[in-house]
Formats: C-alpha cells, structure tokens, sequence
C-alpha cells in the first residue's frame, strides 16, 4: 500500500513535468492556432493515464523496453502489483536466445504473456520446435516474435498433431517452412474435417503434388466443414474442371477463401458489364481460376484498354484470362506501345496476338519486337521504356 502511494505521487510529480514542458516546447502545426490550450497539443504517449497504471508502464518501458507509447498501450492489456512473474518470464526468455529487442517486440504485440509461467507454458512448445521439427533456435526466436500466438497453443492438442499430420503430406522442409511462416492452420489443431476434406481428394484421385501444392500455399481450404467442402469440389467438378490437374484444387481454393463468394460474384458481374456471357466466364475460369478472386478494378482498367486502346473485343480475352494479371504499366502499355508503333510503319499486321506479345520474358520481347527493328525504327527502345511516343 505504501509502495502504490508513493508510486501515486511520484506520478502526479511526472504529470506536472510533462505539463511544463508542453507550455514551454513548441506547440503542433495543427494545435497552433490562437486561444489553442496546451493540453490539445499533448502526444499521445504523454497523456495522463490513471496512477495505478504508472507502476506497469514504468516497468513495460525500463524491463521490457518498450517505448512510453507502446508501454500505455500495453498496460491496459496486462496489469500485475508484484513484477516476480513477470520477471521471471523475462528471464526465460533471455535464456533461450531472445535478444532485448526481440523481447520488446514480442511484449508489445502480446503483453499477457508476461503473467505466464514459462517453464509450464513456454518450455514444452520450445522444446518440441527445437528437437522435433529441426527449426534453428535463431528462426524460432524470429517465428515466435511475428506470431507469438504459438506460445499460446497447446503443444499436445495443437502443434504436435498438426506438424505430424502435415509432415506426412507435404514433407518436414515444406512443414517447417509454414512453421516459421506462421501458418493459421496450426490453431486449429487437427480436428477431422482437415484429414477428411484431405482423404477427398484423393479418392478422387487428385495427385499428391496438387494436394501438398494446396496445403502449403492455401491451407485454409482444409479447414472448411467438410459438407461445405464436399459441395464445393462438387460445384468445381460440374463447371469441368479435371482433378488431375492443379487448376482443379485453385479452383477450389477461389470458391472456398474466406469471402469468396461475394468476390466471386463481384468479378462476374464485372465481366459481364464488359460483355461477357455466362459461357465465357467460365472457359476463363477453367483455364486461370483465379480470374475470379481479381479486384473489379484491375479487371476493368484492363478489359477498358483491350477495348478503347486496342479495339478489341473484351470477350476474346476470355480465351487467355492470364493475360490480366499482368501489370499495366511494368507490361502491358510499354509492349502495346511497342507493337502499335511497329504496326503502323507496316512491321506487323493487324490483329497481331495479343498472348504471342505479353507473354515472353522481357528478354525474349526485346529480341522479337525491339532489337532487330532499331535501324529502321531508333526510337521503338525509347517508346518501350516511355521515353518516346508510341502514337498512342
């Protein structure tokens, strides 16, 4: 109880300073105005908080490291009268290859961790990464900082079943990499729809390399319900897709996102305000899935090029939707740029491919449409880096 008092004082004697240095320092552009107080020019890490807090943000910023902003944030999470735990936590930490600013970091982002008791919580989670899935200490102490929601996972219930699991079907390199990546598909512990929406696929017969390819770059799609699963390889078969190919299990990562079905429907109604018809969406779909997880505004400044720059048809890009995904001005403007200019000196004809000219490297681009034209036409390198016209 003395201890609070003094810490009590000792705040209003800290308020008071931050009080006369604010009416002595420079007041902010925005607060600067005639009749402003200077209460309104006050930082945000400088604000009053209650007394009681003080003793945990003295503690977050001089333990912990973190900075007086960080620190008032932190401490309406977490709130302790004796800092043992906390030391102790600390500690642990150091101990296991955890360097000031990495403990900062990992406090800031997740200051509860502080009431643990390590030895119970921490230790078999560390001791599980570091024996049994061949992670280095260094990439552990990283992996756990940007997501320190690992040390809040049970290892027996959680971590330990789903790395075992994954193991088997993509392999340890490929685990441990989604291990350090942070992958969400370890909160949720290795419950049945995750090894039945697995075993579907491959009673359909879906290669292992689709499968791994999927679970290593979307495993979200394993954690659907499994009827919601089911239904939805099921829409994916009837719109023709094979599932010997990798674009079968894309098509189900697009249908089975988090939001995919209003995005789905957004790009449909944008393809189809270009014209499209029902048909032409889906040969789009079958040949690049993820057509149909594009902005509507990446779709449409594309297809308005295609159609008022070009004058092309919006719906012959049905037949080469990757086309799309290519950026406007790194690709297609300059190589546009380039093939127009070339078309009208008499170099190409008209109707030229559109998929033949965007998709080559850059190196084979220039060595097609650039190079071997330079004597006739010296200025097509400077159109294509937009140093020039291209008589657009």
């Amino acid at each position: 109880m003395f201890r609070r008092l003094i810490l009590f004082r000792i705040g209003k004697i800290q308020a008071l300073a931050n009080f006369c240095s604010l009416e002595n320092g420079k007041r902010s552009l925005a607060n600067s105005g005639a009749g402003t107080s200077p209460c309104n020019s006050e930082p945000v890490s400088s604000k009053k908080v209650a007394p009681e807090k003080e003793y945990i943000i003295s503690y977050l910023m001089n333990s912990c490291g973190l900075s007086r902003e960080k620190a008032v944030s932190a401490s309406g999470k977490v709130h302790f009268d004796s800092p043992d735990r906390a030391n102790n936590v600390l500690g642990f930490l150091e101990n296991h290859g955890f360097g000031k600013t990495q403990i900062a970091e990992l406090v800031s982002r997740r200051p509860l961790i502080l009431l643990s008791n390590p030895e119970k919580s921490f230790l078999p989670k560390i001791e599980f990464f570091l024996h049994s899935t061949g992670i280095s200490e260094a990439d552990l102490v990283e992996a756990i900082v940007k997501h320190p929601r690992y040390l809040t996972r049970s290892a027996e219930k959680q971590l330990v079943p789903v790395y075992e699991y994954l193991k088997d079907v993509v392999g340890s390199r490929k685990v441990g990499i989604l291990l350090r990546r942070g992958s969400w598909i370890f909160d949720h512990g290795l419950d049945k729809k995750i090894i039945q929406n697995v075993a579907l696929l491959r009673e359909l017969g879906v290669p292992q390399r689709c499968i791994e390819f999927v679970l290593f770059h979307y495993p979200h799609v394993f954690t659907q319900k499994h009827e919601s699963f089911k239904k939805i390889v099921s829409e994916v078969i009837e719109m023709g897709f094979n599932p010997l190919k990798t674009a079968f299990v894309l098509a189900i990562h697009c249908r089975a996102w988090k939001g995919g079905k209003d995005v789905w429907e957004r790009c449909y109604e944008t393809y189809t305000n270009w014209g499209w018809s029902k048909d032409d969406i889906y040969m789009a779909f079958r040949r690049q899935p993820q057509c149909m997880v594009l902005s509507e505004e990446k779709i449409s400044r594309f297809l308005d090029f295609v159609v008022n720059k070009m004058g092309r048809d919006s719906r012959s890009i049905a037949q080469t939707p990757y086309l799309i995904f290519y950026s406007m001005e790194k690709r297609i403007i300059p190589r546009y740029s380039v093939l127009h200019h070339l078309f009208l000196n008499g170099f190409v004809k008209d109707g030229w491919s559109l998929a033949s000219a965007m998709c080559p490297a850059e190196k084979k681009f220039l060595e097609k449409y650039v190079n071997q034209y330079l004597i006739e036409l010296p200025r097509l390198l400077d159109i294509y880096e937009g140093k020039g016209s291209g008589e657009l």
